[in-house]
């Protein structure tokens, strides 16, 4: 175990630039609208671009968009690196991905200040649209999908080529984005957890076990539509009941499990919709996500057995139809030890526990050690106005992040 030398980020320094930044983008309700590739975030991009040059860090931009400064390290070794991202969704608040980034930038400025260089260099990412499009952090570990683009629609009308551009990237050199261990030895992710756990059991930092995998089918129901004053009980073909079913056994699925994975059914249309008329089709998405590939099969075969059980009670067809499927990424045990070992040094509390939302972290590991570390969300809100974390909770997730990256950086070998 390291000892960990007195240094430590500037809780107000930290407090006023994710202010500064949350006016970039900001609305009349207080929500911020920071959308990839929008001038919002092109003029967010080129604060934290001036940010960097002041920090005496090398500043490129990769053909995915990617905005990466460089802090030198003491000899030519892979980079250690950190960061999140900057675009919002349309109603977003101010502490999503923001934190991640503003909290590295504060590593390097209290390294800056004290004078003291990693022997490995040190970077900071800004990844391109994890909002949305997750392409910056795809082109990183090299799982960007170059056969189908449409994946890459953009909700601002722009083609992800164009898109790609108005950042100084490329879209056909992307490839070049691409890192492995020999560039990247490491990647740790501060972020708000946007959820309620840290919050709920009184622990101040959460040590990440991982990026849930996510599994999402679409499902069509068939039955006939008919006159509900008319149609006998016994002797319809009523899709929404059918639905219904389905619903309670994507539930039943997911309580069943120790893992506790979640599954939900967000999504659903009824068709005639209307009041006098038994429902005739409905389609249903299912969204399940857990830490294991495994429990992910397990649950996909209970959901298609229960399908064919409740096709046949209930007289209708059932579809199931493959949206999405992204495996899990665990994050590395070297990582979350640094990480538990940091918070007990600090004394600050901390747990174990899964991130059940997308993350840049995600694909990032896939291709070196990745860790992430969680500080409470205000009653588990995020992607809304309401989304707050504290200047002492930011503060207390920044210098958990300096001493990780510090404790890997005499860990790694040159």
């Amino acid at each position: 175990m390291l000892t960990l030398p007195k240094l430590e980020i500037d809780r107000d320094r930290l407090t006023a630039n994710i202010e500064r930044l949350a006016k970039i983008g900001q609305q009349p309700s207080g929500s911020i609208c920071r959308l990839a590739f929008t001038p919002e975030t092109l003029h967010a991009r080129a604060l934290i671009q001036r940010w960097m040059a002041e920090l005496d860090m090398h500043v490129r931009i990769d053909a995915a968009g990617n905005l990466i400064g460089t802090y030198a390290g003491k000899h030519p070794a892979p980079s250690i690196a950190t960061g999140s991202h900057i675009d919002t969704v349309p109603s977003g608040g101010k502490y999503d991905g923001t934190l991640g980034v503003l909290a590295g930038l504060e590593v390097v400025r209290t390294l800056h200040k004290n004078n003291v260089r990693l022997n490995h260099p040190l970077e900071v990412i800004v990844f391109t649209d994890e909002e949305s499009t997750m392409i910056g952090s795809q082109a990183i570990a090299g799982t960007v999908l170059y056969d189908d683009i449409e994946r890459y629609h953009l909700s601002t009308g722009q083609t992800i080529q164009a898109a790609l551009e108005s950042l100084g990237g490329d879209w056909d050199l992307l490839a070049t984005a691409r890192r492995d261990r020999t560039t990247l030895c490491a990647f740790v992710e501060l972020h708000v957890e946007q959820g309620i756990i840290l919050e709920r059991t009184g622990h101040q930092i959460g040590v990440v076990q991982g990026v849930v995998g996510m599994e999402r089918h679409k499902l069509r129901i068939t039955g006939q539509a008919n006159h509900a004053g008319t149609t006998p009980m016994d002797m319809r073909q009523d899709a929404l009941i059918a639905a219904s079913k389905l619903v309670l056994a994507v539930q039943t699925i997911a309580l069943a499990l120790p893992s506790q994975p979640v599954a939900t059914v967000g999504y659903l249309t009824v068709s005639p919709n209307a009041v006098n008329i038994v429902p005739g089709t409905v389609e249903l998405n299912v969204d399940m996500r857990d830490l294991s590939k495994e429990v992910l099969d397990r649950m996909i075969e209970q959901l298609e057995t229960e399908v064919a059980t409740i096709a046949a009670e209930t007289n209708t067809e059932i579809e199931m139809m493959p949206l999405l499927c992204v495996e899990p990424t665990p994050a590395a045990e070297l990582v979350q030890s640094a990480i538990a070992s940091v918070s007990h040094q600090l004394g600050l509390t901390h747990c174990s526990l899964p991130s059940r939302a997308g993350h840049d972290s995600l694909e990032v590991g896939r291709i070196t050690d990745m860790g992430m570390i969680f500080v409470p969300s205000q009653s588990g809100l995020s992607h809304s106005e309401a989304e707050y974390t504290s200047p002492e909770q930011c503060a207390q997730g920044a210098n958990v992040l300096l001493h990780t990256l510090l404790e890997l950086d005499a860990i790694y070998r040159l």
